[in-house]
C-alpha cells in the first residue's frame, strides 16, 4: 500500500506529505485548491510525462516520492522461486501486484529495504526529469512498470487502458480465478510456438543454409572416420619423444640399473657390486653385531631402502626395450598430423573437437530441409496444435462462465451507484480467424461493452460513458473482483467518482468505496461529504493567499489532516458552505451513520 507521499515545489504545493489510511482516504478542499497536483504527483513518480510547467514559481525544480509498504509475502516471493506459469501481472516472473513489483525492482537491481519501495522522481524547471527507485537512478519506465502494480488510478484520462482489449482480459482472468487454466495452456501454446518457429526456418532457408548442411554434415563425417579419443595426442607425442630418444634411454637405464642391481642386464664383473648387492652386504654386517639399539635400528632402515630401490630396478627394468621401431614411429607421426588437422578445424582440444561433432549433428536436425524431415515435423505440430486448442477450449469454459457473472453483478452494483438502466456485459467470443484462432492468451476475443442508460446502444468502455460513469463504472467492477477474489494487494485512486452524483447515490458511492477498502487501500478524491464521511483519514487541501513579504510564491496550496472536530467542520462546509450548528450537528451525524 502507499505508506507516504512527499511532495516538493509541485504547482502551488510547497511542500507537503500525505500518510493515507490504510483502508479508506479522502481528499477534500474546495474548487480550484489544487487536489488534481496529488494525482499529478503520483502519476509523476509512476513514470509519467514530466512537465517542467509544473514546477512551483521560483523554485529549480519539483519533487515527488512515494513510498510503498510491502507484505512480508510480497517481499518473500523474489527468493522463494514458488512463480506461476502464467497470470494477468508481471509476464516474465509469473507474479502479480506487490509480489510482480518486487520482482521488477530486483531485475532492476533494488530490493525492497524494511519491507519498503521508494518511488522518486525530481523534474527541473529546464525540463529534464531523473527517477530514481530505492536510491538508485533508473529509466522513468522502470518506476511505471513497478508503480503500475501498485497503484491503479481511476481517472478521466487514466480509465481508457481499460479500453484496451489486453487490459480487459487480464482483469477477466483475474476474476475467473484462471491462473491453472491460463498457465497450462500458455506451456501448450509456447510449445507450439516453438515448433512453428522451427518449420518456418527448415521452409525458409536458401542456398547457404543448404551449404552450410553440407559442410557440417562433411564435417561430421571426417571427425567420425579419424574417431579420436579425448587426451590420444598428447599420449602420441609422449610416445614419440620415447622413440626419437630411444638411444639415451637405453643408455641412461642400462647404466642405471647395472649400479643399482647388476643382476638385471650384463655387466662385466669388473665393473664391481652394485648398490643392491653393497646395501645387503651392510645390513649383514650391522645385523653380526649382537650389540642392539642403534645397529638394529640403521639395520632396518637400510632394508627400507633396499626395497624401495627395488621397486625402482623393477620400473626402469619394464622401461628397456619398449622405445618401438622406426615404422612405429612413422605411424605416430601421421596419426599425430591427422589429429592436429582436427584440433585446428574444430579444437583447440580434442575434447571441444568431439563436442563441436555432437553440437553439429544436432544444429544438421534443424538444417535438414528433406521432405521426410518437414513432414515428420508437420506431425508434430499437429500433436501440439491439438493439445493447445484442448487447452484452450479449457479456457475459454472458464472464462464464459465468469463473463456471465461479472456481467450481472456489475450492473447490480450499477444500479446503487446512480446509474439506474446501465449495465455491463463481457461478451467471450472465438477469434474471427479461421485458418489459425489460438495467441498468446488463448482463442477468446475479449470486449467490455458498457450501456450508460437505458435504450442507448451498447458500446465498447471507453467510448460511452463520461469520466464520473466510468469512474463509478471501475469501482463496480473492482467491487466484483474483490468480493470474488479477495484483497487486490493495491492502492486504488479514484477521481471524479462523484460527478453527477448527489442524495442518496452519494452515501451508497461512499459506501461502496468503504467496501472496497476492506480489501485494498482505496484513495478518494471527492466534493462529496456523503463520500468522504466513509473515509478512514481525510485530508484537506486549501488554497493560502500569497504571504505580504514574499508575494513572488504567489498562491500556495497547504495539504492537512482533519481529526476531531476540525474534521467536522469540513464536513460541514461540504455540506452547505457554512459552518452552522446545524450543519455541524448534520456532519457529525453523518459521520456517525458512515460506518459499515
Amino acid at each position: 500500500m502507499l505508506e507516504e507521499l512527499d511532495i516538493r515545489n509541485l504547482g502551488p504545493i510547497r511542500e507537503a506529505t500525505i500518510a493515507p489510511a490504510a483502508g479508506m482516504t479522502a481528499i477534500t478542499g474546495e474548487t480550484g485548491a489544487g487536489k488534481s497536483m496529488l494525482l499529478s504527483a503520483i502519476r509523476l513518480v509512476s513514470g509519467g510525462a514530466a512537465e517542467s510547467s509544473r514546477v512551483s514559481s521560483g523554485a529549480d525544480e519539483a519533487w515527488a516520492q512515494a513510498i510503498f509498504a510491502l507484505s512480508d509475502d510480497a517481499v518473500a516471493s523474489e527468493h522463494s522461486g514458488d512463480t506461476n506459469d502464467a497470470g494477468s501481472g508481471d509476464a516474465d516472473s509469473g507474479f502479480t501486484g506487490a509480489a510482480a513489483a518486487v520482482a521488477k525492482a530486483h531485475d532492476a537491481g533494488v530490493d525492497p529495504e524494511d519491507g519498503e519501495l521508494f518511488l522518486s522522481r525530481t523534474v527541473r524547471a529546464s525540463g529534464r526529469s531523473r527517477a530514481v527507485l530505492g536510491g538508485k537512478s533508473v529509466p522513468r519506465s522502470v518506476l511505471g512498470a513497478i508503480a503500475g502494480e501498485l497503484v491503479t488510478i481511476h481517472g478521466q484520462t487514466d480509465q481508457l487502458k481499460i479500453a484496451a482489449s489486453s487490459r480487459q482480459r487480464e482483469f477477466l482472468d483475474r476474476v475467473a480465478g484462471d491462473e491453472a487454466e491460463l498457465a497450462a495452456y500458455r506451456k501448450a501454446w509456447d510449445a507450439l510456438a516453438a515448433m512453428d518457429e522451427r518449420l518456418e526456418r527448415l521452409r525458409s532457408q536458401e542456398s547457404s543454409a543448404r551449404q552450410q548442411a553440407d559442410y557440417l554434415r562433411e564435417s561430421i563425417d571426417r571427425i567420425s572416420r579419424t574417431d579420436p579419443q579425448p587426451g590420444e595426442d598428447e599420449e602420441l607425442k609422449a610416445r614419440r619423444e620415447r622413440i626419437e630418444n630411444a638411444a639415451d634411454i637405453a643408455q641412461g637405464v642400462g647404466s642405471a640399473l647395472g649400479a643399482l642391481d647388476a643382476s638385471q642386464v650384463d655387466v662385466d664383473a669388473a665393473d664391481g657390486a652394485s648398490a643392491v648387492e653393497l646395501i645387503n652386504h651392510a645390513v649383514t654386517s650391522l645385523r653380526a653385531i649382537r650389540v642392539g639399539g642403534t645397529f638394529a635400528e640403521q639395520a632396518d632402515r637400510l632394508e627400507s631402502i633396499n626395497a624401495d630401490l627395488g621397486d625402482v630396478v623393477f620400473a626402469l627394468s619394464q622401461e628397456l626395450g619398449d622405445e618401438g621401431s622406426v615404422e612405429d614411429l612413422d605411424q605416430i607421426n601421421g596419426r599425430i598430423h591427422e589429429l592436429g588437422d582436427l584440433t585446428r578445424r574444430w579444437g583447440p582440444t580434442l575434447a571441444d573437437v568431439l563436442a563441436w561433432r555432437d553440437k553439429a549433428a544436432f544444429d544438421l536436425e534443424d538444417l535438414d530441409a528433406s521432405p521426410e524431415k518437414v513432414a515428420e515435423l508437420e506431425s508434430e505440430r499437429q500433436t501440439l496444435y491439438d493439445a493447445a486448442l484442448a487447452a484452450a477450449d479449457v479456457l475459454s469454459a472458464a472464462r464464459v462462465a465468469a463473463a456471465a457473472d461479472l456481467g450481472a453483478r456489475v450492473t447490480e452494483e450499477l444500479g446503487s451507484l446512480a446509474m439506474l438502466g446501465a449495465s455491463l456485459e463481457v461478451r467471450v467470443t472465438p477469434r474471427d480467424k479461421a485458418d489459425d484462432p489460438l495467441g498468446p492468451y488463448g482463442r477468446d476475443d475479449i470486449a467490455f461493452l458498457f450501456t450508460p442508460f437505458e435504450g442507448s446502444p451498447q458500446l465498447p468502455m471507453g467510448k460511452s460513458a463520461s469520466g464520473g460513469e466510468l469512474s463509478r463504472l471501475m469501482l463496480a467492477l473492482e467491487l466484483v473482483a474483490a468480493d470474488t477474489r479477495g484483497g487486490a494487494d493495491q492502492t486504488f485512486i479514484f477521481d471524479e467518482v462523484d460527478a453527477g452524483v448527489g442524495g442518496k447515490a452519494a452515501v451508497e458511492l461512499g459506501k461502496r468505496l468503504a467496501r472496497l477498502a476492506r480489501s485494498a487501500q482505496v484513495i478518494v478524491v471527492t466534493h462529496l461529504a456523503q463520500v468522504a464521511s466513509w473515509a478512514d483519514a481525510q485530508f484537506v487541501v486549501t488554497k493560502e493567499p500569497p504571504d505580504a513579504d514574499d508575494d513572488d510564491l504567489g498562491v500556495v496550496t497547504t495539504i492537512a489532516e482533519v481529526n476531531g472536530e476540525t474534521r467536522v467542520h469540513e464536513i460541514a462546509r461540504m455540506l452547505s458552505g457554512s459552518e452552522s450548528e446545524a450543519s455541524l450537528d448534520h456532519a457529525r451525524e453523518l459521520l456517525k451513520e458512515s460506518v459499515l
